[in-house]
Formats: C-alpha cells, sequence, structure tokens
C-alpha cells in the first residue's frame, strides 16, 4: 500500500497551485477556460471605467489563422508599480504573482468592481506561457515580462508623459490547454457588445485580423431589452426601465406572447449565469407588484380564476445590472450571487417602481393583465385536461407539454417549426438564438432509442421518443396529422459523427412510427456546419475538413474556427447558419417514387442487429457547404 505521512502532504508555493489544479481557478481547460481568460483581464480593465477613471478599453487578438494571444488596454490610472510595504516587491509584481493581491479588498480604491478575489491577474500570469504588461503612470512607462508565472528579466522603466493606463498582453499556455485552442473572434465580439450594454458610454474595440470594430451603448440595458426581444411580439411595447444610484440597480423588463420566461442578472459588469440573490429580488418584485395591480382591477379577473406566479411571469424578459462593494459570488467564475441582503435591498427599489410604470401606462398594464388572465387559463384548462389544444387557440388552452420544450407563440401552424435539438447546452443556444414568435426547440437527451430494434410497446415507454410526440400534438403512429402543432419538423444535431447517429436514430423513429410526417413533406434535417472561415469580409461555412481544405487550396488561407457543437456557437452563428430560413442549409425528408423497397431495405440493414453497416454509414456520411457574404 502507498505511504501515508507527514511526506505524503505536498505544499504548493506561489502559484503552483493554479498550474497544478487551472479547474478550480477558471472552470476547466476547454474552451471556456481558455476564454475565461481573457475575461478576467478584460474585466480588471472595466472596473477601471466602473470606478469612473477609464472611458475606453480594447481587445486585440493576435495569431492566424488561429488567434492564440491577446492584449487588453485601458485608460485607466495604471497598476501601481512603487514597492509595496509588506512584500518589498514592486507591487505590479505582488498583483500578477501573489493569488488574493489586489486593489479590490480595500473601498477606498474600488468602491465596486467585477474581480474582487484577487487571484485573477496571478491565474492568468500564471496559465500564460508568456504575459506582459507595460504601465503608463506618473509620467513614465514601466515595461514587465513573465513566464507561466516566472519573472522575465528586470522590469523596464522610462519617461513617457501624456498617457495613463494598462496593457497586458498574454498567450495561454499550450502545456495547460493544448496548441489546437484558439479564441473565437465571435464569442469575444458578443461578450465585448454584452458588456458594452453594461456599461453606458464606456467604448469598447476589438481588433482582429486587420478589422476593428467598436461598441458603444448610451441606452444601457434598455438597448439590449431591445436587442434580445426584437423578434418577439409585444405585449408591453413600451418597456419598464429603471436606474437608481442607491444602490446603484438598472432594470430593463418586457412582456411579449412568448410562453418562456428569461431572467438574466449582472454583477459589477459581470454575467451571473446562474443568478443569484438579486435575480431573486427582481422576481419577488415583479410578481408582488403585478399581484397588488390585479387586485386594484378585481373586474379583469375571473372570480374562481387562481393567478399563479408562473402565470405573471410568462412571456418575461428581465434583465438585473447591480453595482455592489462586497459581492459574495459562487466559485471564482462568479457564476452566481449569493449576497443574502440584496434580494430584499432589489425588491425595495423595484417593487414600488413597478407598481408606478403599471399607474403610469394604463393601455400597457390593462394588456398585460389579459395576458396574464389568458396564462392563467391556459393553465387551469391544461391541467384538468378539459380541452385539446391547437395552434390556433395556444394563447387560451394547452396540451400537457414536455418540460423542455420551448414552444412559439404563433397560431398560424404552417407559419411554425419545431427544431429537436441534441443537448441541453445546443438547446441553450437555439432557445437564445430561435424567432420566438415562429420556432419551438425540444432539447433531446443523447442517443435516442434505436426504433428499429423496439416494438411499439417499448417505444411508447421512452421518454424521449414520447416527449417528441407530446409537443408534436400527435400520438405515436398517428396517420392523421390534423392535431400536428407545428408546420415543419427540425432534426438539429452536432455536425460529428455522434450527431450524424443521433440524427439518424430520429430518422427511424420517424419512418417506423410517423411516417405520415414523412410522406406530406413535413419532416427537414438541419445541417449545421463544423467549420467557420472568414477571409476578408467573406465568411463561409463547411461541414467537413475536405470541403475546407480544398476551399483554402482554391482562395488562400483565412481565419479558421471549429465547432465541436451547437453549444459552442454563439446564438448569432447558429441562427445564420442553422435557423434563419433565409441562409440556413435544411434538407427536406424524402422518399423518391418508385424506391421505396429500396429504403426499406437501407433501413432495416443499417439499424438492425448488426453494427458493421450503421458504423460504415455514419462514417461515410455526405457533408455539405453553406456559404454568406457579410
Amino acid at each position: 500500500m502507498p505511504k501515508y505521512d507527514a511526506e505524503s502532504i505536498v505544499v504548493l508555493e506561489g502559484l503552483e497551485a493554479v498550474r497544478l489544479r487551472p479547474g478550480m481557478y477558471v472552470g476547466g481547460t476547454g474552451v471556456d477556460g481558455f476564454h475565461h481568460l481573457l475575461w478576467e483581464i478584460v474585466d480588471n480593465s472595466i472596473d477601471e471605467a466602473i470606478a469612473g477613471h477609464a472611458t475606453k478599453v480594447t481587445v486585440e487578438l493576435a495569431g492566424l489563422p488561429k488567434p492564440q494571444a491577446a492584449t487588453v488596454t485601458d485608460n485607466g490610472r495604471g497598476i501601481p508599480t512603487g514597492i509595496h510595504p509588506k512584500t518589498k516587491q514592486s507591487a505590479l509584481d505582488v498583483v500578477f504573482m501573489t493569488l488574493h493581491a489586489g486593489g479590490k479588498f480595500n473601498s477606498s480604491s474600488y468602491g465596486t468592481s467585477g474581480g474582487l478575489h484577487g487571484v485573477g491577474s496571478a491565474v492568468v500570469n500564471a496559465l500564460s506561457s508568456e504575459l506582459g504588461v507595460t504601465v503608463w503612470r506618473d509620467g513614465h512607462q514601466w515595461v514587465r515580462d513573465f513566464s507561466r508565472g516566472v519573472p522575465v528579466g528586470k522590469m523596464a522603466k522610462t519617461k513617457r508623459k501624456g498617457r495613463r493606463g494598462t496593457s497586458v498582453t498574454f498567450v495561454p499556455d499550450p502545456q495547460i490547454f493544448g496548441n489546437s485552442m484558439a479564441f473565437n473572434p465571435e464569442t469575444v465580439k458578443e461578450v465585448l457588445r454584452t458588456k458594452s450594454f453594461l456599461n453606458r458610454g464606456l467604448i469598447l474595440e476589438l481588433t482582429h485580423a486587420g478589422r476593428t470594430q467598436v461598441f458603444k451603448s448610451l441606452g444601457g440595458l434598455g438597448d439590449f431589452l431591445s436587442e434580445i426581444t426584437k423578434n418577439e411580439e409585444p405585449v408591453t411595447p413600451f418597456p419598464f426601465l429603471l436606474h437608481t444610484p442607491d444602490p446603484r440597480t438598472e432594470v430593463a423588463l418586457s412582456w411579449s406572447s412568448s410562453t418562456e420566461t428569461e431572467f438574466r442578472g449582472f454583477v459589477n459588469g459581470i454575467p451571473t449565469r446562474d443568478g443569484g440573490t438579486h435575480v431573486d429580488g427582481m422576481r419577488d418584485a415583479v410578481t408582488r407588484a403585478i399581484r397588488a395591480h390585479l387586485k386594484n382591477v378585481p373586474e379583469a379577473v375571473p372570480k374562481k380564476l387562481s393567478i399563479s406566479p408562473k402565470d405573471i411571469l410568462e412571456g418575461l424578459t428581465a434583465l438585473i445590472a447591480v453595482y455592489i462593494g462586497d459581492p459574495q459570488f459562487q466559485g471564482q467564475t462568479k457564476e452566481r450571487l449569493n449576497n443574502v441582503e440584496v434580494q430584499e435591498a432589489v425588491r425595495q427599489v423595484v417593487q414600488p417602481a413597478i407598481a408606478k410604470w403599471l399607474l403610469d401606462n394604463s393601455g400597457q398594464a390593462r394588456d398585460l393583465v389579459q395576458r396574464i388572465v389568458l396564462a392563467a387559463k391556459a393553465r387551469q384548462a391544461s391541467r384538468n385536461a378539459s380541452a385539446a389544444v391547437n395552434r390556433k387557440t395556444l394563447m387560451t388552452t394547452r396540451l400537457i407539454l414536455p418540460g423542455k420544450l420551448a414552444d412559439c407563440s404563433s397560431k398560424d401552424r404552417e407559419a411554425t417549426e419545431i427544431f429537436l435539438v441534441e443537448g441541453d447546452s445546443a438547446g441553450g443556444s437555439a432557445k437564445q438564438a430561435r424567432n420566438r414568435k415562429t420556432q419551438a426547440i425540444l432539447p433531446l437527451r443523447g442517443k435516442v432509442l434505436n426504433a428499429e430494434q423496439a416494438d411499439k410497446t417499448r417505444i411508447s415507454k421512452n421518454k424521449e421518443l414520447n416527449g417528441i410526440c407530446e409537443a408534436l400534438g400527435i400520438p405515436l403512429g398517428s396517420v392523421n396529422l390534423e392535431k400536428l402543432r407545428y408546420g415543419k419538423v427540425i432534426i438539429l444535431t452536432d455536425a460529428d459523427v455522434d450527431g450524424h447517429h443521433i440524427a439518424v436514430l430520429l430518422l427511424t423513429f420517424f419512418y417506423r412510427f410517423l411516417p405520415e410526417l414523412i410522406r406530406q413533406g413535413r419532416l427537414y434535417v438541419a445541417k449545421p456546419p463544423l467549420y467557420r472561415l472568414e477571409r476578408k469580409k467573406e465568411v463561409k461555412w463547411f461541414l467537413s475538413e475536405a470541403e475546407l481544405d480544398e476551399d483554402k487550396r482554391l482562395h488562400g488561407p483565412g481565419v479558421m474556427t471549429r465547432f465541436k457543437g451547437l453549444g459552442e456557437m454563439n446564438p448569432g452563428q447558429l441562427w445564420l447558419t442553422a435557423m434563419d430560413p433565409e441562409t440556413r442549409g435544411i434538407e427536406r425528408v424524402q422518399i423518391p417514387p418508385g424506391e421505396e423497397l429500396l429504403v426499406e431495405s437501407i433501413i432495416t440493414e443499417m439499424m438492425g442487429d448488426d453494427p458493421t453497416a450503421r458504423r460504415h454509414m455514419l462514417l461515410n456520411f455526405t457533408d455539405t457547404t453553406v456559404e454568406v457574404d457579410t
């Protein structure tokens, strides 16, 4: 047995712990962790803007065809370079070489900030093969270089008047993240764009491959809300907007005919993906304010109709940004805010403001009450199973639908479509990308049952396949599509072997148990790309490496991005390539006349008990190319 004594206790010094367990600090060594290094440095610069000392932050991505280095520059005060009284080192070295060291533990330096653990700069330094810092401060310029957290050479100091700020250039360490990882310009663009909404008036620039994009918002969260809901049918066309100085809080919300509810929270400019007490406070404020308003209009609500919080929040898109001095985040990656006192503070600020908004906008308030009443009636009807739902009466009655279904709001069946999406991650991206009026999303969990090897009894007990039938509104084996809820059924899976396998399993299910969808031409397969290639102003998308290589041979190299799955695409990319009716690549599933026996034999052979033919088919899947000019 391995010994366990005093010598077995390992003490890690300096930044060794970060390199040994990077996932504890950046969430992992995949794409998210790789980009998290950039977010740490960007957030440090934005903290200077939040504190009122910077007006501009620039991000430059370097490296072709794959950007593997980044430079972040701000015009703030510049990191202090004097000797730290405790460590007797330069303060700049302390910031980049010591965990839990920084200016954000002292409220006299930063009133509010996104980076409060004092580990961001040091972690980026530890996980970078090269990192260089340039500081302009007090009429001088300081330059300091590091490699994997260790200083390289001495700090250089020269006179430089008329400029101030900090610039950090770093290369994520391939020993940690691998050689193939690179920054995704589209991902960086979307993050900077979002941060521009969160920081009114701040100029954010992104430079890559000779192109510079500038992001600046004067409308803050109001602009952000308009962008998010631009494809929705509004119930409250004049949104609720709130901006208060103490506590500093910004809120934007509106209702639409969508059946979804979406809350997005931000703390000191940092997105909190899992919400937290600030989001809980806003939810409480909305629910209580609406309940109080409903009591003031009793004639608008049927006496025996019970209004639930879910009815009130249905169709709501709500954004909240708070700025507080000592946020307690859940984990270094700041996914959730845990400050208990924030929930009540937000509620006390937001609830009376919503109440006043409802009084000042009587027309919107009346439409909102009607929408809530319809949602409550639909919920009650669904629960009591008192009426069958079809697309024409969507807003008043409802089927018992799968919990993960994100439905659309249109009453016109022929104008709607449902995407059967592989996995929750891709489903989340698809929900953000879609047109909520006409496109529904049903995420599926992993590979579905092989319908060729299962009888109807086993199929009818399968949760995933049952969920598909429930979402479509038609029973298993149905030949009557009168109650079909969507005009198109679209299979959307990853452009890899696993994705193709899931698509084939779904096609087999529909062929065997809902063949009328195929006969009526309502079943489609989407073809999302595996590669994105940018060359000057032209963007091309490819499903295979062979097609990509051929294009590069004919037209030269460009900036290439590989997508391991749909979840790695940002919503804009997924919309453009797989969901936008104007630009997407989808194919209708058809059985050519006279080839029915051939199709039957192929299904029997490929999806039967012998996996050899099936494996050969998946590895030789036909690829396609979609081109989009921008």
